[in-house]
């Protein structure tokens, strides 16, 4: 084989990305899968999108990613959470097709003319004074690349246990990557080690749904991606349902606790909070008298359905008990057996805010192995390596999303600043200015730079131009236009309960109140009609209005953090001899090395006297 601009390892969600972000921009890359057949796969929930997650979708569309438009092509249902509250905490969330997700992403991929795919194993890095200039592969032997991007997902070292039950194995079945860690440790990165789980998969035909309240989906046009016009009707969707334990499933659990690979010591290594076991949440929430789970199709045409919320590390005997005694699934076959994976991830403090590793230029990370989990983390992370990896060899500056620019920004900002002693999950919690980053205008704040970068299209670009013209046009229209439908206006008021005041009405004051919205306008305002906006612009435009002062303040504060930012902290300071910082703070900040005095004063351990004397530093040296 031949020699590669980039090599990526790993054909995850990480990978599907940063192989065709690089291949995108015009660089010769590589990916290297265990399995073709298994790009983009889903080992665990088929789903894509949710709390911040679905906003991250967004961002990778805007930036000019693929999961998005993945997702769209033939989702199982797809929803609009969180609708009852405020736009910020808004988002999409999708079921997809265990088989036809990943059959797009691989289409996709094979578009692009700069890529090539091999099934092969990576088993050695190679480094030339200290930076990466190849791998070595157990069948091709070595091949040179001027970039390598590790995206091994959960599959380093990988170990799965059921009840005691262990063995090297990765997801779904698939082989472990055995041999990677050790080079990572031979060039001095730490490694730490994580863990996750599944839930068992059961056969659709051996359940009583009628012991389950179903959970439908919506209808309107719902997408990910800002590219699509065909969107997925309700009536072509599938429900999802929704169960709870029972006194009996709480009880066999407890009674078994110490056959749980989970609590009998076999396991020791951290698992992500906010999807633990069934079994950790019944210790953890002892006086919970049930747990909501969620009965999920797998396929549109298949047997599976996945039982969200029922992850457990207990043997399978015990795990056929635990079903049995849930509402409906007293005679369900178990399809797929629930499971706890171990795996090997690179520490946090090891990576820059580029995603590259620090002692070796060249070498990249993304996904799991960052530390993170989730298919749309995974995603995000690919792009950014990707995409910096490309300039990197094309002598381009860094692309580093800022935390008002994006959740992709807050995600890596977290990671290489304050890092995380679990598995990292993304939380609209996580963002202070998470009303800048929203649902509805990941276009907006990205798309240019997409753009400019090279991955977004020129017929995308001029797309997004044209939608952001219309809203434009439209709001000025609102703000200078008064409602000429004084009769339907007066039954307007009539029919929300709100008095009517005989004056002349401009629409930018109905939108602006509560009882209205964008389409109750419309047979009000001659002309409003024109401007053709589908139900995503209108939803960025009444957002826009609605929270206009909510907005602009913390623009504000945005621009506050900016100038923090600014700031830069050059890459040669010592910190660890540095005087009058505290000795946790010279630790701290030499591990992390920030880029700035914004982050340095967002790093743990770090507080407002130690950034007090780096600026002092600073200044001494006359860069501020």
């Amino acid at each position: 084989m031949r020699d590669y601009d980039v090599i990526v390892i790993g054909g995850g969600h990480a990978g599907a990305e940063a192989s065709h972000a690089t291949s995108q921009l015009g660089l010769s890359t590589l990916l290297v899968t265990l399995s073709i057949e298994k790009i983009a796969n889903m080992p665990c929930n088929p789903h894509i999108g949710g709390s911040a997650k679905g906003v991250v979708v967004r961002e990778v569309d805007a930036l000019g990613g693929i999961m998005g438009i993945a997702a769209d092509e033939r989702p199982l249902q797809i929803k609009m959470l969180n609708t009852g509250k405020g736009p910020a905490v808004q988002c999409l969330r999708s079921q997809q097709d265990k088989v036809l997700y990943p059959r797009a992403i691989l289409s996709l991929l094979k578009k692009s003319k700069h890529l090539d795919i091999v099934e092969d194993e990576a088993v050695d890095l190679c480094v030339d004074q200290g930076v990466i200039c190849g791998v070595i592969l157990k069948k091709n032997g070595l091949l040179r690349a001027k970039s390598v991007i590790l995206c091994n997902g959960t599959y380093l070292n990988a170990r799965v246990y059921t009840g005691s039950e262990g063995k090297d194995e990765g997801p779904d079945g698939e082989p472990a990557s055995l041999q990677l860690t050790g080079a990572l440790h031979r060039l001095g990165v730490a490694t730490w080690r994580l863990k996750t789980g599944t839930p068992p998969r059961l056969k659709k035909s051996t359940i009583d749904f009628s012991c389950a309240s179903i959970e439908p989906g919506m209808d309107g046009e719902l997408a990910f991606s800002y590219a699509t016009d065909v969107f997925t009707p309700l009536e072509k969707q599938l429900p999802c349902y929704l169960i709870y334990t029972s006194d009996e499933t709480l009880s066999i659990i407890r009674e078994h606790l110490d056959d749980s690979a989970l609590f009998n010591g076999v396991i020791n290594s951290t698992g992500p909070r906010y999807c633990p076991s069934i079994e950790s949440k019944v210790v953890r929430f002892a006086d919970k008298p049930r747990h909501q789970l969620f009965l999920e199709p797998e396929y549109l045409e298949g047997e599976s359905f996945y039982l969200q919320g029922f992850s457990t590390a207990m043997p399978k005997e015990v795990q056929e008990k635990m079903v049995h005694s849930l509402p409906g699934l007293e005679h369900a076959e178990i399809l797929k057996y629930a499971y706890q994976i171990e795996y090997d991830a690179v520490r946090p403090e090891e990576f820059d805010s580029t995603l590259m590793v620090k002692r070796i230029p060249g070498l990249y990370i993304a996904g799991q192995i960052c530390g993170t989990s989730g298919y749309e983390e995974a995603a995000g992370l690919g792009l950014l390596a990707g995409i910096n990896a490309a300039r990197r060899i094309q002598g381009k500056s860094k692309i580093i999303l800022k935390r008002h620019e994006s959740y992709i920004g807050v995600m890596i900002d977290d990671l290489v600043t304050k890092g995380t002693d679990e598995p990292y999950r993304l939380l609209s919690s996580r963002a202070e200015y998470r009303l800048l980053l929203r649902h509805d205008n990941a276009d907006e704040r990205l798309s240019e730079l997409g753009h400019e970068i090279g991955l977004l299209s020129e017929e995308r670009y001029a797309r997004f131009k044209a939608k952001q013209r219309a809203i434009a046009r439209a709001i000025e229209f609102l703000e200078k236009t008064i409602v000429s439908n004084k009769e339907g206006l007066k039954e307007a008021f009539a029919s929300r309960g709100v008095p009517y005041e005989n004056k002349g009405f401009k629409g930018i004051e109905l939108l602006k109140r509560p009882e209205f919205h964008y389409v109750d306008l419309l047979p009000l305002m001659d002309g409003l009609e024109d401007f053709g906006l589908n139900e995503d612009a209108i939803l960025s435009l009444e957002t826009k209005v609605k929270f206009e002062g909510y907005i602009v303040k913390q623009k504000k504060d945005a621009e506050n953090l900016l100038k923090q930012e600014s700031i830069l902290l050059p890459a040669d300071l010592d910190y660890l001899h540095m005087d009058g910082l505290r000795l946790e703070a010279r630790q701290k900040l030499d591990a992390v090395r920030p880029v700035s005095i914004g982050q340095a004063s967002r790093i743990s351990g770090v507080n407002p006297a130690d950034v007090s004397v780096l600026l002092l530093t600073l200044r001494k040296r006359n860069l501020i």
